[in-house]
């Protein structure tokens, strides 16, 4: 089976390990979690199936019953800790770890471009606005943006996009997008990036909000009761609508201006009942 550095799910990695001593011998989930120590037979098999999680411990105790040693045990346990982590601060600890722990194994963390790509607004800003202007400098970019971006914002951001493969440069030092419209890649990898990347462009909504005239913004919003249902239903719907408008810039031959899309769509009290068919009924 691949080494644990190429994993960047504890879960699957377990999972393959459990499949290749199966495929070779009359290996069990209970008899791999009488290995590691678990009093549950299953607990390993609900693991993987996303029902419970490893704690730092049980992590400790099953790196070693797969014989996981070193930066491999290091590794393992750190894709724990990673996907336990409740703030973003302790996320992105994690996440440098496991860059680091990589680096020294010589192994390249896929998917470490797109974290780097949404850890700054500026880098989406960027690809979008330099194949719009074939032969502007960096400063003219930058001037030409609402955002606060200096031309040396500009200059690192296009030296990161082109070589991180976001952008291409012809034999007129133009730039080129490599693909019209992105995915988020990796969210286990980019998810801490992608949080402070929307944080970040809610500021700057707001911003456009008390500067923009209002034909040049579109602010809208709908306050309602659902059920966990219907917000499933709701979520979807939003899901495809982003689809529908990539669909239809993507059109677009000569682009005009780059815009940004917020969607929000979240909680303003607490659940009201645990079943909402029990609505009215009770005490």
């Amino acid at each position: 089976m691949k080494p644990v550095f190429d994993y960047q799910s504890y879960r699957e990695f377990i999972l393959d390990y459990y499949r290749e001593r199966k495929r070779c011998s009359s290996f069990t989930w209970r008899g791999f979690a009488a290995l590691a120590g678990f009093a549950s037979g299953s607990y390993l098999k609900l693991v993987c199936d996303g029902k419970t999680r490893l704690l730092e411990e049980g992590a400790k105790k099953t790196a070693i019953a797969m014989g996981l040693v070193g930066f491999e045990f290091d590794y393992f346990v750190l894709m724990v800790r990673y996907e336990n982590a409740k703030t973003e601060r302790e996320k992105r600890k994690c996440f440098e770890e496991l860059q680091s722990l990589r680096a020294a194994s010589n192994v390249r963390l896929l998917g470490n471009e797109y974290y780097a790509y949404y850890e700054t607004w500026k880098h989406s800003v960027v690809r979008e606005m330099a194949p719009l202007m074939p032969g502007a400098s960096p400063s003219e970019v930058a001037r030409a943006c609402r955002l606060p971006l200096t031309a040396t914002d500009v200059a690192e951001s296009l030296h990161f996009l082109l070589g991180a493969g976001f952008l291409t440069r012809d034999e007129n030092g133009d730039y080129h997008q490599t693909k019209r419209s992105l995915t988020t890649g990796d969210m286990n990898v980019v998810s801490v990036a992608i949080h402070s990347l929307i944080r970040k462009m809610g500021e700057f909504a707001l911003d456009a909000f008390d500067v923009l005239p209002i034909s040049e913004r579109h602010f809208s919003g709908l306050t309602m009761g659902v059920t966990e249902e219907s917000y499933k239903e709701v979520v979807k719907e939003l899901a495809e609508c982003r689809k529908r408008i990539v669909s239809i810039v993507s059109k677009d031959k000569k682009l005009e201006k780059v815009c940004r899309l917020n969607i929000q769509f979240f909680p303003l009290t607490e659940k009201m009942y645990e079943d909402s068919n029990k609505k009215g009924k009770g005490d």
